[in-house]
């Protein structure tokens, strides 16, 4: 299933950020977008969530995680929906060993199998960012939107996220602040600057110079000056 938007504007507590919105996802698309914070991307992710919360796993910006509880139990909160109300809370209390089974894989790709039983506070911030890229690849859905989700961490940790997401999710839309990753592991580039989608185009056509632009200050200051975080709704972007 696509994803389309077709908006006149698109904004955050009645602030419009973005204008003239007509896009369109289709299924199997790695795409990324980039452009200066502020420019909407978080906005624009927030969008695609609204219309496809119930088929897409989410890496939201601030990870959402809950820092008292294990690497174990956050991952497992991404497949809470597929268990009953008494399997969560046994596994609450006490895992499964079938359910560690399944996660230590994954976590294994993510460098995080020593975590396993280790509270997500007594982390690194990068690490708590690999426990929400796990939490989010967990869920086995097909369509996977991620808000700066290798921030975090070092190119090379990158470079084995980016891989991981785009081989275990059939379309992945990322919010992305690297223009090499980007480029490198998507097959679209939507470029936001000024208001609106300023550049949509095949990553193999595109060069890291060919997106500078997107990253020169605005002629004016308006709407679009609003930081990316105030425009990241939370009811909408926290983890499924």
């Amino acid at each position: 299933m696509e994803l389309r938007l077709q908006k006149p504007s698109l904004g955050y507590a009645g602030t419009p950020v973005l204008h003239d919105i007509d896009l369109c996802i289709k299924p199997g698309e790695k795409v990324s977008l980039l452009g200066r914070s502020g420019a909407g991307k978080s906005t624009l992710l927030k969008a695609f969530y609204a219309q496809s919360e119930t088929r897409a796993a989410l890496i939201p910006q601030d990870t959402a995680l809950v820092q008292t509880l294990s690497v174990f139990h956050n991952v497992y909160m991404g497949r809470l929906h597929q268990h009953s109300t008494w399997a969560n809370l046994r596994n609450l209390i006490r895992p499964a060993p079938a359910q560690i089974d399944a996660m230590l894989p994954l976590l294994k790709q993510l460098r995080l199998e020593s975590t396993l039983r280790t509270a997500v506070g007594e982390l690194s911030g990068g690490q708590r960012q690999r426990v929400a890229v796990a939490r989010a690849a967990h869920q086995n859905r097909a369509l996977l939107l991620g808000d700066e989700p290798v921030s975090a961490v070092d190119e090379q940790q990158a470079k084995e996220v980016l891989t991981l997401l785009c081989e275990r999710h059939h379309t992945v839309v990322l919010a992305m602040h690297d223009v090499q990753s980007a480029l490198l592991f998507s097959d679209r580039i939507i470029g936001l600057a000024q208001g609106r989608v300023a550049l949509d185009e095949a990553a193999s056509n595109l060069r890291a110079d060919d997106l500078s632009f997107l990253y020169q200050a605005p002629r004016t200051h308006g709407d679009n000056a609003l930081s990316e975080q105030a425009l990241a709704a939370p009811e909408l972007l926290e983890a499924r």
